[in-house]
C-alpha cells in the first residue's frame, strides 16, 4: 500500500469510525430520554424532566466522548487491515454495549442502586439467589430489549452504508476524544450535584458507573492507603480531634488489637438482678430510621417501634456499618473491620477472634441464631459456627405447618417475619432456672421483591397508613410506586408487636432484654443522602430498665458489643479478654446531638468508600456535615476532608493487614474466650 492510499484509507476509517461514533450519541440521548420516562412510570421525578434530561445529556456526553478513544483506534486499525471485520466488530461492540448499559438500567429501576463493582464480590450461588428473588429474566424484559435494540441494529447496518462522516467531524472528534481520556476534562461536569442522592443517581450514566467501579476493583480495589496517614492523624482511632475517642493499638503483629474498653454505661439504665438476663437481638432486614418511628422524613410507618421507643433507650441517630445484609453479623457480633469484600467473604481464611457470641457462650450462655432464609447466603452459617454457635434455624429446619412467602420466578427468600418469631418461641423453652440465652433473630420480608401472603390486607393498611399521616394527593400518588415496600415495613412491625405481646405470657420475659435494629436501610424506596442508606434505629428494650432515654448521640453496630460485654461482666461477673480486635468503643448514651467515634462504612462488598468521624462524613472524595437529623449537607472543606482521608486512610492501611492474613488476637487470648 502506497503513503497516498494509506492516507486514504485513514481518512476513510476515521469517517466511518465517526459515523459509528455519532450512531452512539444519538442512541444513548434516546435511552436516557427513554429512561427518565421508565422511572417517571415507575417511581416519581424529583425535578422537572426536561432539567434531569438536560443534566443526563451532559453526562451521556461526557462519557461518550471519553469511551470512544480507545475503541477508534481499533477500529482504525482494523479498517486498515480488513474494513469488512472492522464495521463488523463496531457494530457488535456498539450493540452489545447497549444491551449491558439498558440491562444495568433495568437493574437500577428495580433496586434503586447503581450496579458497581459489588457484582464480583458475591457468589455465583448468592447471585442466583439474589436475581431469582427479583423474578431472574422473564419474556417480558428479553422482548423490551429487544424492540429497543432493533432500531439500534437497522441505524447500524444501514445509516453507514449512505452517510460518509464530513472530514471537520471526523478528524475532530478523535482529538477531541483524546484530549478528554488523557486529561479528564470535563471530568466535574459527570458528577451531579441535584436536590438529593437520588436525582443524582437518576441522571448518572449506568454504564459509565459500572466500569469505572469494575475498573477500580481490578486495578487498585479500592485500597491505594497513604503510607504517610497516621503522621497526619496519629492513626486510626488515635486521633487528638478534641471530643473524639481514642484506641491505642498495642501490637503492630495484631493490627486491630487494643485493650478492651471499661466504659459501662448501660448499668445505670436497669435494674440489678442476680441472674444473667437473656438476650435477644431482633435484626430487621430494611430497617431504615426514613421510615421508622417518629420524626423519619418519610413518614412513621412503624406505631408499634415507635411506642415501644418510647419505653427502651432508643438511639434515633444511629448507623449501620454496612449497606448490605452481608456486614451486619461481624459488625454486631465481633465489631469486625471489613477486609476485602467484607469478612464473611474470607470464609474458611477468617482470623481467629474473640466476640460477643463467642465470650458469652464461653460463660455459660446458650446461643442460637434464627434466620428465615437460607442460613449459607453470604457465608453467615460459616462465621456463626466459627464462633461456636449452638443452634442455626434458618428455613431448612423448618416443619412443615409453617408458610413461605410467596414465590417470585419460583424462588422465596424464604419465611416472613411472623413465621419466624413463631418458630422462635416454639422453640425455645421458657426455663427460668438453665443458662441464660443469647439467641439472634434475622428477618428476611424486607427484601426485594417485597411479597406477602396476605398482600391485599397490608396495601389497604398502607393505604390507611397515608390518610393517617396526612399526605395530600400528589405525595400518596409518589408513595404509592413503593406500595409493596411500605407494605412489608407494616407487617414486620405488625409481627414485632404480635411477637412482643407473645413474649410478655412467657416466664422469662421479665429477665429478658432485647435489642431492634435494621440491618440497613431499605435501597428500594429513595434515598435522599448518602448516609441515608446506614441510618437505622437502635431500640434497646428490657423489663429490666429502670428508665428509659431517648439519645440523639450518634453510634453504630460497632458500639453494641462492647458496651453488652461491659454491662454483664460489671453486673454478673463475667470473664472477659482484657484485649479485644473490636472496632468499636461502646455506645454514646449522651442525650443530645453529637459524635465522639469514628467508623468506617461498607456500602457493598466492594465499595469501601464511607468514613464518618464526629460530625462529617467521607463519601469517596465529598466531604458531607451532619445535622442533628442525620441529614447532611455538601461541605467545601479541604483541611477537615484532609484530616477524615488521613484517620480513613490509616483504617485501610490495618484494613489490608487482615486481607494479608494478619491475626485479630493471640492464640492465648482466643482459646481463654472460646468454649467449641
Amino acid at each position: 500500500m502506497t503513503l497516498h492510499n494509506l492516507k486514504s484509507t485513514l481518512l476513510k476509517a476515521v469517517q466511518s469510525f465517526s459515523v459509528y461514533a455519532l450512531i452512539a450519541l444519538f442512541y444513548l440521548g434516546v435511552v436516557s430520554a427513554l429512561e427518565l420516562l421508565l422511572y417517571k412510570l415507575s417511581h416519581f421525578l424529583p425535578a422537572g424532566y426536561f432539567s434531569l434530561l438536560s443534566a443526563s445529556l451532559i453526562i451521556d456526553s461526557v462519557f461518550w466522548l471519553q469511551w470512544i478513544f480507545i475503541p477508534g483506534l481499533i477500529f482504525i486499525l482494523m479498517y486498515v487491515l480488513h474494513q469488512k471485520v472492522a464495521r463488523i466488530l463496531m457494530g457488535t461492540v456498539i450493540v452489545l454495549f447497549f444491551a449491558i448499559h439498558i440491562g444495568l438500567i433495568s437493574y437500577f429501576n428495580t433496586s434503586l442502586v447503581l450496579l458497581g463493582a459489588d457484582l464480583f464480590g458475591y457468589s455465583m450461588e448468592d447471585i442466583e439467589q439474589t436475581v431469582g428473588a427479583s423474578g431472574g429474566v422473564s419474556l417480558i424484559s428479553v422482548l423490551g430489549l429487544l424492540v429497543i435494540l432493533g432500531p439500534l441494529v437497522w441505524g447500524l447496518y444501514f445509516i453507514p452504508r449512505k452517510w460518509k462522516g464530513h472530514n471537520a467531524i471526523a478528524i475532530a472528534l478523535p482529538v477531541l476524544s483524546a484530549l478528554v481520556y488523557v486529561t479528564g476534562i470535563f471530568k466535574g461536569a459527570a458528577n451531579p450535584r441535584l436536590s438529593s442522592d437520588f436525582a443524582n443517581n437518576l441522571v448518572i450514566n449506568k454504564s459509565q458507573h459500572f466500569y469505572n467501579e469494575a475498573s477500580s476493583y481490578f486495578f487498585d480495589n479500592g485500597y491505594e492507603v497513604d503510607i504517610y496517614a497516621d503522621d497526619y492523624l496519629g492513626g486510626f482511632g488515635n486521633s487528638q480531634l478534641a471530643g473524639l475517642q481514642t484506641i491505642d493499638y498495642t501490637d503492630e503483629a495484631y493490627p486491630f488489637l487494643h485493650a478492651r474498653s471499661q466504659d459501662d454505661v448501660l448499668s445505670p439504665f436497669f435494674k440489678p438482678r442476680p441472674k444473667a438476663p437473656n438476650i435477644v437481638f431482633i435484626v430487621v432486614e430494611g430497617l431504615g430510621r426514613a421510615f421508622a418511628n417518629d420524626g423519619a422524613y418519610l413518614g412513621n410507618f412503624t406505631p408499634f417501634l415507635d411506642s415501644l421507643a418510647q419505653k427502651s433507650l432508643y438511639w434515633k441517630n444511629f448507623l449501620s456499618n454496612g449497606g448490605r445484609t452481608f456486614a451486619v453479623l461481624p459488625s454486631l457480633i465481633g465489631s469486625l473491620p471489613f477486609a476485602e469484600n467484607g469478612f464473611l467473604e474470607l470464609r474458611n481464611k477468617m482470623p481467629k477472634e474473640v466476640s460477643l457470641l463467642s465470650v458469652l457462650k464461653n460463660n455459660g450462655y446458650e446461643t442460637a441464631f434464627y434466620y428465615g432464609g437460607d442460613a449459607s447466603f453470604d457465608g453467615m452459617k460459616g462465621y456463626l459456627e466459627k464462633n461456636g454457635v449452638d443452634h442455626i434455624y434458618d428455613e431448612k429446619t423448618f416443619p412443615s405447618p409453617y408458610k413461605k412467602l410467596p414465590a417470585n420466578n419460583n424462588f422465596s427468600w424464604g419465611y416472613g417475619d411472623g413465621e419466624l418469631y413463631r418458630y422462635y418461641l416454639n422453640t425455645q423453652k421458657e426455663d427460668t432456672i438453665a443458662k441464660p440465652k443469647f439467641n439472634i433473630l434475622l428477618t428476611v420480608t424486607t427484601h426485594s421483591p417485597f411479597l406477602l401472603n396476605d398482600m391485599q390486607y397490608y396495601k389497604k393498611k398502607f393505604e390507611d397508613r397515608l390518610e393517617e399521616l396526612g399526605f395530600d394527593t400528589e405525595k400518596k400518588q409518589q408513595y404509592a410506586a413503593y406500595a409493596k415496600q411500605y407494605a412489608t415495613i407494616l407487617y414486620a412491625d405488625d409481627a414485632i408487636k404480635t411477637f412482643m405481646d407473645a413474649y410478655k405470657k412467657r416466664d422469662d420475659y421479665e429477665n429478658t432484654i432485647f435489642l431492634i435494629t435494621g440491618d440497613h436501610r431499605i435501597p428500594e424506596i429513595p434515598m435522599s443522602t448518602k448516609i441515608d442508606r446506614y441510618h437505622v434505629p437502635l431500640l434497646i428494650y428490657s423489663p429490666l430498665l429502670a428508665r428509659t432515654a431517648a439519645i440523639a448521640s450518634i453510634s453504630s453496630h460497632f458500639d453494641i458489643a462492647p458496651s453488652l460485654l461491659n454491662y454483664l461482666g460489671k453486673n454478673h461477673r463475667l470473664q472477659l479478654p482484657s484485649q479485644v480486635s473490636f472496632m468499636g468503643m461502646g455506645l454514646d448514651t449522651v442525650r443530645k446531638f453529637r459524635n465522639i467515634h469514628q467508623s468506617p462504612l461498607m456500602q457493598t462488598k466492594t465499595d469501601l468508600v464511607d468514613f464518618v468521624m464526629g460530625n462529617y462524613h467521607l463519601n469517596g472524595n465529598k466531604l458531607f456535615e451532619l445535622d442533628e437529623n442525620m441529614g447532611e449537607v455538601l461541605l467545601e472543606n479541604p483541611e477537615k476532608k484532609k484530616q477524615l482521608q488521613a484517620a480513613f486512610e490509616a483504617f485501610k492501611r490495618r484494613n489490608r493487614k487482615i486481607m494479608e492474613r494478619a491475626p485479630l488476637v493471640p492464640d492465648s487470648i482466643y482459646k481463654k474466650y472460646n468454649a467449641n
